[in-house]
């Protein structure tokens, strides 16, 4: 059985103002969910996808935060326009930027409104484990720091487990690799959460490679940007025929078009004239999901399913890449 990626539709019961360009979204929404997962929101003809900053362990009410991008297309609409009491389509919560069972520390480096599935994670680790959680959380100044009163809350009710460091752009600078070692200290063993700014996560990372820590402790939770959609009849180039062929089952009907070398099953579709759904084309948020049911393709980067997901055929249609000569992908209804 696949997951359920239809949208449904979810009332808002409340807009908490975070800061000027921020805004907490509680929605009427039974859905169950894990610590640092998100839901796709549908609006303006696109889909977005917003991390969860409630906790599944501390809070009654699902909320999603959801900082205005500038040209930002839902993120803009959203603030503009959305109320108390209007309807919004969203999926059910999806990704694996969650808690693993351990009871190492949780170190974590957030930018910006990267907080938000952080915050989420560090108060579900707290109520449910006696883990210590660290966090460091880098904004631009002062004004732009997001969700600081939970967080001043956190350290009073968990003085010896939980500690945050605030780091200011227009006091201290943009963070350093040095920032980073140091925040990281001796906790090599930890689990380490990242997510913020591209350039942010990228530095993050790459300091704590070179600090020692072992790849598989460093969890990145990346939402791309959203890009257009070729035309159906513009043709691919610097992609030759393979001999294979690759099968798109779409709202029941089937279509079948050539392999190209390093073109993804969603590539392929579109090349049919298909428009299967879509979101991040990042590998994130799993709105394309379809199920191989003939050949094998492999993914280039998963940030959403789970290891069963994949043993029963699930792949990311935006990551697939087929690696025998026919493959079969199933959308779906």
């Amino acid at each position: 059985m696949g997951r359920d990626h239809g949208f449904h539709p979810v009332r808002i019961t409340r807009i908490i103002q975070e800061t000027a360009d921020t805004r907490t979204y509680v929605l009427d929404a039974p859905y169950s969910y894990r610590a640092g997962q998100f839901v796709t929101i549908k609006a303006c003809g696109a889909m977005r996808s917003y991390s969860m900053s409630s906790s599944p362990a501390t809070d009654t009410e699902l909320m999603t935060t959801v900082k205005r991008v500038p040209g930002g297309l839902v993120s803009n609409w959203m603030h503009d326009h959305l109320q108390p009491g209007d309807v919004v389509e969203t999926t059910l919560p999806a990704g694996i930027f969650c808690l693993r069972e351990t009871a190492a520390p949780l170190v974590a480096f957030c930018g910006g409104s990267g907080i938000t599935p952080i915050l989420s994670l560090a108060k579900t680790a707290l109520a449910t484990t006696d883990r210590r959680v660290r966090m460091l959380t880098a904004n631009r100044d002062a004004d732009s720091v997001i969700f600081e009163a939970a967080l001043d809350e956190l350290t009073r009710r968990y003085p010896d487990r939980f500690d945050n460091h605030h780091h200011l752009d227009t006091r201290n600078g943009f963070v350093t690799d040095r920032q980073v070692w140091d925040f990281a200290g001796g906790d090599r063993d930890a689990d380490f959460y990242i997510c913020g700014p591209t350039p942010f996560m990228d530095l993050t990372e790459r300091a704590l490679l070179d600090h020692g820590v072992d790849p598989g402790r460093i969890l990145i939770e990346r939402f791309g940007s959203q890009p257009e959609a070729p035309a159906a009849d513009q043709p691919v180039t610097g992609q030759g025929e393979t001999g294979g062929t690759v099968a798109i089952v779409l709202s029941g009907k089937r279509h079948t078009v050539p392999q190209h070398s390093g073109e993804t099953l969603l590539e392929s579709a579109r090349r049919a004239g298909l428009a299967p759904p879509f979101s991040c084309e990042s590998g994130n948020c799993a709105t394309c999901i379809a199920q191989v049911t003939e050949g094998e393709a492999k993914m280039r980067v998963n940030n959403a399913l789970e290891d069963d997901e994949i043993a029963d055929g699930w792949v990311l249609t935006c990551q697939g890449e087929p690696v025998t000569p026919h493959v079969t992908v199933v959308y779906e209804d």
